[in-house]
């Protein structure tokens, strides 16, 4: 079972369950109650909503947790050490792609099984940096941002040609706004 099914399937329950407790609350809102029973009952409910919320106190650490354990954005503030570095700047309306010992103007090309660190900045409006493989499937995206740099960290493990398109609307010339690279596979590989 997919991974969205199940947790479209928790959801639902969720949802049953509220509405059922909403039903009980219709059925018994005409009844008569005793002030014995009245306070019992709010014993009760205040116990439920204490043992409710550490619940879901508990549900919310557990899943940030499972989500977030490896977190996947890199530290900004430090080098990524990765063996290879690409500079990319995003304007209007086209990417420049660079790497140290590469010639500027020929086409970028990287070597598969090793990361890449992409430092992805703009010259002047905010772009979306999103590398697509050859199959056209996205493998990792980041915002390109004035007087920012953000630090992405890759390894490619199938070689081809990838696409760098914008993903954040940047003018009339947006949709265009795209360059590719190579990746081969690496020596020895």
């Amino acid at each position: 079972m997919p991974f969205q099914d199940i947790i479209w399937a928790i959801a639902m329950t969720g949802m049953g369950l509220v509405a059922l407790v909403f039903v009980y609350v219709i059925v018994n809102a005409g009844k008569a109650v005793d002030p014995a029973a009245g306070s019992r009952t709010q014993a009760r409910i205040a116990s439920l909503r204490k043992g409710l919320f550490g619940l879901l106190l508990l549900i919310f650490v557990g899943a940030s947790w499972a989500t977030l354990h490896r977190f996947p954005i890199p530290r900004q503030d430090t080098s990524l050490q990765a063996s290879q570095v690409v500079d990319v700047l995003g304007r209007q309306w086209s990417w420049q792609m660079s790497m140290q010992g590469q010639q500027s103007g020929s086409t970028l090309q990287l070597a598969s099984g090793s990361p890449v660190e992409f430092r992805v900045t703009s010259a002047d409006v905010n772009h979306g940096f999103a590398i697509y493989d050859p199959d056209g499937r996205i493998v990792i995206q980041t915002q390109a941002m004035p007087d920012y740099t953000n630090k992405i960290l890759y390894t490619f493990t199938k070689p081809g040609t990838y696409k760098v398109m914008c993903l954040e609307y940047c003018g009339l010339g947006h949709a265009p706004m795209v360059t590719s690279f190579e990746v081969a596979k690496a020596a020895g590989g």
